[in-house]
């Protein structure tokens, strides 16, 4: 089975020649494999198509894929955009008592399976020239486990509920207090109470314009769970939350599933081990295709796709395989201190932190981590000058790019243009092509306005736009915010070594933990009171600085024997106490 795509988010016939039509064989034959259609978009006849994949290379804007799937999958399309637009095949199977897990990269049709599960999008199974039809859907699942899921669907008797993945624009559609929206989804259940669990009680009175990244995600998460549904969507509940607030989200959801259907997608993989019973992997190539594998237990899900090949399904989706390591690596600074920073104060009128002395090595990554509103982007700011400690002062002789934790671009122009705003000829460079352009897949996104970038695709970019300036420190607030876990671990990847090739340091805040320990070489730990008092400890090493952390949390983790891969401990569990006993939380 061949399938012809065509990005038309980098289609742009007005800025080229129509390479794909001028120099297809089979058009200068004679054949209508490629033709012309409204505004000069390339229509492409996927059975005239012989796969020689000249249009592919030939394409200024790498807009069209020409990909080869398995025979066995064409009688498996559940939806299909347009000609030569995305398809996705297969779906997972919603089941009561259980979380069910989504795992995979972005782009290949995880945001399509809710919308098809909640009923929001009819599926056409492939015909996509009319709508879905309900009546076609029931023919082709008849018999199997979909079929009386899709009745209701068809009846309109199921009633579903889904948390949004980007809360962070939930202020533009909905006014009001916290209290006013929880009590306003309130069925059957108690507002209060929930709003206790989630430690929601002291924003009660605020409105949610002025709430926080990791504020809002918790105030969605509640409404969500509110809702008198019989299956709920969870996209991403995780984002902007410190590693205590996603483990209580989580017994939450767990708590809801008992009686409820349960779908989440999620990128932090602790949390979805944790999380989930049963885990679905996804696999396929973005804004193309994507395919919903069989479904796995969580453990054996997550090494999979650690691993990089699924063996049933007999595909490779990575060239390498991830690995942890059991011991902290023992790293040494011949180099010396890059930034020796005093004992710094910052008072706000309802919140001051506090920090010790510390030094920054060259060649060193440290990671900063602690519960949200302790003051890791406080610290982070007055490093980057855009705050004035009220004690203290941080030499101002190093050069610095800052990464904020939101990211706002205020020019109208494509990525393209933004990156020579910001970066000027250092993004013509050798170092930033190689380094950072490659690795973070900045071709792809080019030539797309910033303004229709998703959340991953504007991580992406800040990233580039900051790892690609010549910098002495770069100060990274929550880089891996959107992205999936594969990015996630490439952006590690290209964090390190911008770092040991250019002999810079650079300072991370983040909460996956997975993402810590790839990136990290020391740890900066963050205590207190939250939006009260915040108090900085470190930098300490990787062990010192992990059990100081998850012993402040209680919370503790394991190895899983294949990966290495750490693993959350349940509380009061017989490795739970043995490790709290010997002060080993995380390597153990």
């Amino acid at each position: 089975m061949r399938i012809a795509v065509l990005l038309r988010d980098r289609c742009q016939p007005k800025k080229c020649s129509h390479e794909c039509y001028k120099y297809c064989p089979r058009v200068r034959m004679g054949d209508e494999t490629i033709v012309l259609g409204k505004k000069g978009i390339p229509e492409i006849s996927e059975i005239l198509c012989v796969g020689c994949g000249i249009c592919i290379h030939k394409c200024p804007f790498d807009a069209i894929k020409i990909i080869n799937l398995a025979e066995e999958l064409e009688k498996e399309i559940v939806h299909q955009f347009s000609e030569n637009g995305f398809r996705l095949f297969r779906l997972p199977t919603p089941q009561e008592g259980k979380v069910i897990g989504l795992l995979g990269p972005n782009g290949i049709g995880k945001t399509t399976v809710i919308n098809i599960l909640s009923g929001n999008q009819v599926p056409n199974l492939g015909s996509f020239e009319a709508e879905g039809n309900w009546d076609t859907v029931l023919e082709r699942y008849a018999g199997t486990e979909m079929f009386n899921y899709f009745s209701k669907l068809a009846n309109e008797t199921i009633r579903p509920a889904l948390k949004p993945q980007y809360v962070d624009k939930l202020p533009r559609v909905i006014s009001g207090t916290v209290s006013e929206l929880l009590h306003g989804v309130d069925g059957e259940k108690n507002a209060d109470e929930l709003i206790e669990r989630l430690d929601l009680d002291r924003i009660r009175t605020r409105e949610l314009k002025k709430l926080s990244g990791g504020e809002l995600q918790r105030v969605a998460i509640a409404a969500t769970v509110l809702k008198d549904a019989d299956i709920y969507f969870f996209d991403e509940p995780s984002s902007y939350l410190d590693i205590y607030q996603r483990l209580n989200v989580s017994k939450v959801i767990q708590e809801l599933s008992r009686e409820k259907q349960v779908i989440v997608i999620e990128h932090d993989l602790a949390i979805l081990d944790f999380l989930s019973e049963s885990v679905y992997l996804m696999y396929g190539s973005e804004g193309a295709y994507g395919v919903v594998a069989q479904p796995r237990s969580a453990r054996n899900a997550i090494n999979t796709y650690l691993g990089g090949f699924l063996e049933k399904e007999n595909i490779r989706f990575r060239n390498y395989a991830i690995t942890f390591e059991v011991k902290p690596p023992r790293r040494e600074w011949p180099a010396g201190p890059m930034l020796e920073f005093p004992e710094l104060t910052k008072k706000f009128p309802s919140f001051s932190l506090s920090t010790g002395k510390g030094t920054v090595h060259y060649g060193e990554v440290i990671g900063m981590v602690g519960p949200n509103a302790t003051g890791k982007t406080t610290f982070v700011e007055m490093l980057a000058g855009k705050l004035e400690p009220d004690t203290g002062k941080v030499p101002q002789e190093l050069e610095l790019a800052y990464k904020p934790q939101y990211i706002t671009i205020e020019h109208d122009c494509s990525v393209r243009e933004y990156i020579y705003i910001e970066l000027g000829s250092e993004a013509e460079s050798g170092f930033y092509r190689a380094q950072v352009e490659g690795p973070l897949a900045m071709n792809k996104l080019y030539n797309k306005n910033v303004g229709d970038l998703s959340g991953g695709e504007l991580q992406r970019v800040a990233l580039a736009a900051t790892l690609g300036k010549s910098a002495d420190i770069y100060l990274l607030d929550e880089p891996s915010a959107y992205l999936d876990s594969n990015q996630r671990m490439e952006a590690a990847k290209v964090v390190r070594r911008v770092v040991e090739k250019s002999s810079s340091s650079a300072l991370v805040v983040d909460h996956d933990v997975y993402f810590i320990d790839l990136i990290a070489d020391s740890l900066m730990v963050f205590t207190g009171k939250p939006s009260s008092l915040g108090i900085a400890l470190g930098p300490f090493d990787l062990r010192t600085g992990m059990n100081r952390f998850l012993k402040n949390l209680d919370v503790t983790f394991r190895r899983d024997k294949e990966t290495h891969r750490p693993r959350v401990n349940k509380n009061d569990s017989r490795l739970d106490r043995e490790q709290k006993s010997s002060g080993e939380f995380y390597y153990a």
